[in-house]
Parts: structure tokens; C-alpha cells; sequence
């Protein structure tokens, strides 16, 4: 699966899907697309140094718990936390509970696109 982001307006993204609505009115096969519009502010909070490691970390794993992304990437758990925070917000991760019988549960975090490319746009 592949995950493209771009950036630009509410508009934009409205002219895409008019764009994709006139291919179906055509009877143009229509392939399925992942793409998220936003900002481009937006795009460069996500673009932070530390969110990319944390992506490219993710690339590696099927999933982590917590505890240990926030060992391996040296990092605080608040901090960490608002890093997920935004990664999940753009769906570039999912981040969930589990059970640990006897021990209370865990966060698990796991990559979104799994072995796909990630590909960031943006035209200003």
C-alpha cells in the first residue's frame, strides 16, 4: 500500500475528487488512491526529524509496545506520546491496547503502510 500526502486546501482536495468523479462519469477504471490532504503546515509538523525516525523505525516492525519505542528512541513518554499523536491523526500508524494478564495492558503501536512507499508533495 502506498500513502501519498499532499499539500494544499480544502479546495484542492475537492478538485481532485472532481477530477476522479469525471473519470468514473467516463467509465475509466478508477484505482483505489491513499491520499491525505493537508496544510502545509501540517505537512511539515510531520516532517519533524523525529517523527520520520519514528516511521522509519516502524518500517522494520510489525508492531512495538510503548514502552519499548520509547527506549529505543530515547525519548520521554510525553513527548513521545505528542509524536503519536500525529502520526495516528494521519494515519501513518495505528496505536491500541492490550491485554497483559496480570500486569494491566499495554499500548501497541504499529505501522499503518505497512512495506508501502510514503510519498510527501507539496506545490506552494
Amino acid at each position: 500500500m502506498s500513502i501519498e500526502f499532499k499539500a494544499g486546501s480544502i479546495s484542492d482536495f475537492f478538485s481532485s475528487a472532481k477530477e476522479t468523479a469525471k473519470e468514473i462519469d467516463q467509465g475509466k477504471k478508477v484505482t483505489k488512491k491513499n491520499i491525505i490532504w493537508v496544510e502545509p503546515a501540517e505537512l511539515m509538523a510531520i516532517l519533524k526529524p523525529e517523527r520520520v525516525k519514528i516511521v522509519q523505525y516502524l518500517r522494520s516492525k510489525r508492531k512495538v509496545f510503548f514502552s519499548e519505542l520509547a527506549s529505543d528512541m530515547q525519548r520521554s513518554p510525553v513527548s513521545l506520546n505528542n509524536d503519536l499523536k500525529i502520526l495516528s491523526k494521519y494515519q501513518l500508524i495505528h496505536v491500541f491496547k492490550e491485554s497483559n494478564p496480570g500486569h494491566g495492558v499495554h499500548r501497541i503501536i504499529e505501522p499503518a503502510f505497512g512495506e508501502g512507499k510514503i510519498e510527501f508533495k507539496a506545490e506552494l
